[in-house]
Parts: structure tokens; C-alpha cells; sequence
């Protein structure tokens, strides 16, 4: 090396070179020069000592020193001087201070260079990662255009500015390919930090794909006028978007459909032709579903809100089309929707109503020991389990035409009976079935479902993690498919919390 003062021209073009080759800052480059010489300075003077290096960032001139701090006790002799010793040089010197002592110019031998240069470039290819995740991270959800640089197992490796970024088989939309060199445009999905540098994916087939386009297509959606509510999506296939504006002079849905279909239609081409339904949303949750359902008639529709459950009932020759081909788009307006949705002819809702009907009625008959007359009786008075008539107050019995304060009373504490017996019934059951303790103390199953398991098989939680929705549908014939799904779903989780996560290598 030269005198430290030195200037070093050269070095300030190797840093103008290669911040522009990888798209970092120029003082990025210059720190990673410094951490380099540093490091050089130790293999030369020990690496025990704590050098620092700086280049002056005009002319390139190199200064190397030693840092040593002022203690009371010297504990580490290469990093630490005493107050004595570091008065005899400056007779003003603290505890707790920094003494610079600065080092003579070294000439860099081979080793020494090219252990220069290998943290050099490391520490290049950090800061370069660095600025790539910076530039990246918060365009997670925005729509981006690259260039596919190459095709790894169906993957694309999409080059997005100076960003290597991944585009996944799955989240391509189905049947469309792509060849190095093409142009494409993506959501960017997820950002993850790793050790090897930023991961950067993008996706097609994500509902959120469909949102960033309407936002990039119809100003009102940009400039929040108009909201998007939810996306359902059947990527390469059909989508549903539910749209609403609180501005009672905007048309959502003709806004985002366009003149003539236009903007709509500049959606569906970037999509492969991706059949796009542009629907009105509404807080009323029997309005959204009609509008989710048109053009459709809907004849009647019954809400269980508990359940999240809704029936349909349309006429027969409109029934097919609702449902669509392999129950498409019934699915998809579903998933628009959030609730599970049944639907049925008039004949079929009517067939419905009388099986369900038989079914209360054998139970008061059963339960309450009473004729058919007084079943069907209250159960038009609204009553649908024992356990509302057990737990009513007694005057809204008595309310009921023909009923008195004593046939009242009679009937609760027949209902409260049949109650008190059946729960003695099924802890006698579970007690035959013997679940795992597992099992039993699963939030969300009754004991009346648990005896439905057991009698099935069912014994422990990695029993009920095993089903299928259909199959614990199959067991309780009341259970929506969304329910059996969260069900399965949250008796899994056990599983996935004992797994060992492996590191990152």
C-alpha cells in the first residue's frame, strides 16, 4: 500500500463500476472496500485487534488505525489500554474513551489481497440482497412487469429490474407458457428475508392477481371510490368480484364492467380469457347472495345465521345454470359470499320441509310423550328442539292457544326429564366407548357428536384429523361443508406445531 494519504483514484472507479453493475449505492460499495482492508489489516497485524479502515469517498485515500478503549483494568491487552498508559500520549484521555492509533501504510500481499477481495465482493452481494429486499418489500400485493430470464422445473425466474424473483408452476394460470425472454406481468405475492438472499414470489393465479388489475384498469377503484369487497376465483376459468361504493351516484358494477364491456374485458385478456363476473355487493347477506346468483331468479331464500348456512330455492330449468358445470359457479358464490349455500327446486324445498318437519315431530312425540296434533302445534309456534321448550320462560307456552299454566309446567318438566336422561345416556356411552383424552377435551364437539365419532371409530384426534369433509358430514348429518372443513382443519393443527422446523441452509 502506499502512503496513507495517499490519493487512490482507482479505487473510487472500482466503486463507481460496480454500484452501477449491481444497482447498490456507491457508499454501499465503499463500506464493503473498507470491511475488505479491515479485514487484511488483521491477517497482517492479528486478528485480535480491533482495525478499522477509511476511504476517503473524493480521492480514495486510504486511513488504517487501531482502536483501542481506555479502562481502569486491562482485561484484553489487544483492545484495551490503561489510563496511565493511554495519558503518557494524551494527557487528557478518559475512561471509557476511544484511542485512535493510527497505522502505518501496509503493501498487500497476495494473500492479504485477495482476502481483501473475497470480503469485498461478500460483503457487495450482501448490501446488493439488501437493496433488493428494501425495493421489494413493499410492493408486496402490487402487480410488477419483468423479463423471464430462465425455466427451472416449470418455474420461471423472472427478472424484475435488478431482482431475480420466483414465478411458481402453481401460481401460473393453468395452460399458459412462457419462454425465456418473454415479458410478464405478476402480483407480487410474498417477501421473505432468507440467509441466501431475498425470496421474491409472484403469482397469476391468486384471487388478489384479479383485484390489482381492476385497481390498475378502473380509476375509481384506484382512487378508492369504489371498493372491492371480496374475489372468488377458478383461475384460468371464471371469476366473481363484488364491488360496492358508498357514493350513491356511482354505478360499481357498471364502472368496473366499462363501456361496452371494455374494462372488464382488458381484465378477462390478461387473464387467458378468464370469464370475469362483475357483482353489486350488499350488506344485506340475502341481497348479496341473489346479486352473487343473477342472472338467475331466485324464488325464495332461507338464512340460518348461526350456521352461515343459506338455502336457495329456484325453478328447475334455472337450477343447472346456478349451479353451473361441476358445481362451479355455486362454488365460487360461496366463496364470494363466505356462506354455505344450498339449492333446491320448489319440489325438492318442499320434500325438505316435510322431512324435516316429520323429524321434529317424532321427537316431541317422542321426548314429551304428546299426540301429533300438539307436535305440529309447536312446532309452528317456532319451537325446533327440546331444549326450547325446557329453557323458555313459561308464559311464552302459555301465550299458545289452548295451553294453561298447568299443561305448560307439564311439558317443561317432561322436556327437562328427557334432557337430564339423555345426558346420562351419553356419558354412559362415552364412557363404553373409551375416546382418548385428546379427543374429549377438543374444543368444538358436543358430547352428543363425540358418541357419533366413537360409534364410527373416531376415538382419538389424529383419528378426526384423518377424515375427509365428506366423511364427518357423512357422521353428522347437520354439519355444513365449511364447518367440517374448519373443524378438520383446527384438529390438525397439533400437527403442524410439533413439527421440527429445519434451518434454512
Amino acid at each position: 500500500m502506499q502512503n496513507a494519504t495517499l490519493p487512490r483514484p482507482e479505487l473510487i472507479q472500482m466503486a463507481d463500476v460496480l454500484a452501477h453493475e449491481k444497482g447498490i449505492e456507491k457508499e454501499a460499495v465503499l463500506h464493503a472496500m473498507e470491511e475488505g482492508i479491515s479485514k487484511a489489516g488483521r491477517s497482517k497485524y492479528g486478528p485480535e485487534y480491533d482495525i478499522r479502515t477509511h476511504i476517503n469517498a473524493n480521492d480514495g485515500s486510504i486511513e488504517m488505525v487501531r482502536i483501542m478503549t481506555v479502562v481502569e483494568t486491562v482485561e484484553d491487552e489487544f483492545k484495551q489500554i490503561s489510563l496511565g498508559d493511554a495519558r503518557k500520549s494524551n494527557r487528557f484521555a478518559k475512561l471509557g474513551e476511544e484511542i485512535v492509533d493510527p497505522l502505518p501504510p501496509m503493501d498487500f500481499g497476495r494473500i492479504a489481497a485477495q482476502t481483501a477481495r473475497q470480503v469485498i465482493m461478500q460483503k457487495v452481494r450482501d448490501a446488493e440482497r439488501n437493496q433488493q429486499y428494501e425495493a421489494m418489500k413493499d410492493k408486496k400485493g402490487q402487480i410488477v412487469h419483468g423479463l423471464v430470464k430462465r425455466v427451472e422445473a416449470g418455474n420461471l425466474i423472472v427478472e424484475v429490474g435488478h431482482t431475480e424473483t420466483m414465478l411458481r408452476r402453481d401460481e401460473l394460470i393453468p395452460r399458459e407458457s412462457y419462454r425465456v425472454g418473454d415479458r410478464i406481468r405478476a402480483l407480487v405475492l410474498d417477501v421473505r428475508p432468507e440467509i441466501k438472499g431475498p425470496q421474491i414470489f409472484l403469482t397469476r393465479s391468486h384471487p388478489d392477481f384479479v383485484t390489482a388489475l381492476f385497481k390498475a384498469e378502473v380509476p375509481e377503484v384506484y382512487d378508492g371510490t369504489i371498493e372491492i369487497k371480496a374475489v372468488s376465483r377458478d383461475a384460468g376459468s371464471r371469476s366473481k368480484i363484488a364491488v360496492y361504493s358508498s357514493d350513491s351516484t356511482v354505478d360499481a358494477r357498471g364502472a368496473c364492467i366499462g363501456m361496452r364491456g371494455v374494462r372488464v374485458q382488458a381484465v378477462s385478456t390478461e387473464l387467458q380469457g378468464e370469464k370475469i363476473d362483475v357483482v353489486t355487493w350488499s350488506a344485506d347477506p340475502a341481497t348479496f347472495i341473489i346479486n352473487a346468483l343473477a342472472p338467475n331468479e331466485v324464488l325464495k331464500i332461507v338464512i340460518d345465521e348461526e350456521n352461515k348456512n343459506v338455502e336457495v330455492v329456484m325453478n328447475e330449468d334455472q337450477l343447472s345454470l346456478a349451479i353451473g358445470r361441476r358445481g362451479q359457479n355455486i362454488r365460487l358464490v360461496s366463496q364470494l359470499t363466505g356462506w354455505h349455500i344450498d339449492m333446491m327446486t320448489e319440489a325438492q324445498e318442499a320434500e325438505h320441509r316435510q322431512a324435516e318437519t316429520k323429524e321434529r315431530v317424532d321427537l316431541f312425540m317422542s321426548a314429551l310423550d304428546i299426540d301429533d296434533m300438539m307436535a305440529h302445534l309447536l312446532i309452528q309456534e317456532g319451537f325446533a328442539t327440546v331444549e326450547d321448550i325446557a329453557y323458555i320462560a313459561l308464559d311464552e307456552l302459555t301465550s299458545i292457544e289452548g295451553f294453561d299454566e298447568a299443561l305448560a309446567s307439564e311439558l317443561q318438566n317432561r322436556a327437562k326429564a328427557y334432557l337430564v336422561a339423555k345426558e346420562a345416556q351419553i356419558a354412559e356411552k362415552l364412557k363404553e366407548l373409551k375416546l382418548a383424552k385428546d379427543l374429549t377435551e377438543f374444543e368444538g364437539l358436543d358430547k352428543e357428536l363425540l358418541v357419533k365419532l366413537g360409534e364410527k371409530g373416531i376415538k382419538t384426534l389424529d383419528d378426526l384429523a384423518d377424515l375427509a369433509s365428506d366423511e364427518l358430514m357423512e357422521i353428522d348429518g347437520h354439519m355444513t361443508e365449511k364447518q367440517a372443513n374448519e373443524l378438520i382443519m383446527k384438529a390438525r393443527e397439533h400437527w403442524f406445531s410439533n413439527e421440527t422446523v429445519q434451518p434454512q441452509k
